[in-house]
């Protein structure tokens, strides 16, 4: 295979590492880095060098590591093989992430579970080479946006369940109010993120969450947004609740009522004093403490 004379970029834009073709390289060989990249040589599976931006000769003045490791000059150039990579050190900050499926988070305030879908975007900046390559491309000749997607999907989709989790029940906030927090949520989850983009040699710029929805058919959610409904209305027109039906244990309010609006049933007796539900027998209102008087 014949000798190449000039190493340089050919990749796409969205790719982060590319690796040349070619690995028949000479110590005449030109290496051209341009703007926003490094260029690193490996040999024998050994990082030689990093080259920033500018145009290099692979000599071994350029490449001190290459003594010892090539034969004599042949014709007033050595040829040997090396792997030469390009990585891509420009912000990258468009790379867009979604849970594919939804996770179930417990709401803090009501118990209950509901599956949550969220989506956003986060931007990275490869800051060590040499360990974004060792770590994480390892063979593969081109590693672009939808590599990264790929790989780290696993782990941040499992960081957000955790954070999210970990965030509401700290901070006592509702799955109902959830999209009022998405600025601050996103800082607390970019915290958390970031040492494992680190381990890579990724700095992580930013972490944003654009949204987080519950489907409107979830039965859980349903039903809790039915409850907090009746509640408000019963406030509204200044009722109160005043305990749970012992039959079918629906929520009965302040009115008078003796029988259960849901099943019919019998609630008991009423105190006289705040119109409260009371167990059948009850000598003494547990809400008001009155007495109660027989009827």
């Amino acid at each position: 295979m014949a000798i190449i004379d000039v190493v340089k970029y050919n990749g796409g834009d969205r790719v982060y590492a590319w690796k040349f073709p070619n690995e028949s390289l000479s110590t005449r060989t030109q290496l051209i880095v341009n703007d926003s990249q490094e260029a690193v040589l490996f040999k024998d599976g050994i990082a030689l060098d990093v080259f920033p931006s500018g145009r290099y000769v692979l000599d071994t003045e350029n490449v001190p590591l290459l003594t010892g490791m090539i034969k004599l000059p042949f014709g007033g150039r050595s040829p040997f093989s090396a792997e030469v990579w390009f990585i891509n050190k420009v912000h990258s900050l468009d790379i867009k992430w979604g849970t594919a499926t939804p996770v179930q988070i417990q709401d803090p305030r009501y118990g209950i579970f509901v599956p949550l879908r969220s989506f956003g975007q986060f931007g990275i900046r490869i800051i060590d080479s040499k360990k974004f390559l060792v770590k994480l491309v390892g063979t593969m000749p081109v590693f672009d946006k939808e590599n990264l997607v790929q790989y780290f999907r696993g782990f941040y989709l499992t960081r957000i369940k955790d954070a999210l989790s970990s965030y509401l029940i700290h901070k006592k906030v509702s799955i109902l109010e959830i999209n009022a927090y998405l600025e601050e949520i996103s800082q607390y989850l970019q915290e958390r993120i970031k040492p494992d983009f680190d381990e890579y040699g990724i700095e992580l710029i930013n972490f944003f969450i654009n949204d987080i929805s519950v489907s409107e058919d979830d039965p859980a959610l349903r039903k809790l947004k039915n409850a907090l409904a009746k509640k408000a209305e019963m406030t509204i027109i200044g009722w109160e609740l005043a305990g749970y039906c012992p039959a079918c244990n629906k929520p009965v309010y302040i009115g008078g009522a003796k029988y259960c609006p849901e099943c019919g049933s019998s609630l008991g007796q009423i105190c006289h004093s705040c119109q409260k539900a009371l167990a059948a027998g009850s000598k003494f209102c547990p809400h008001c403490g009155q007495a109660v008087e027989e009827t």
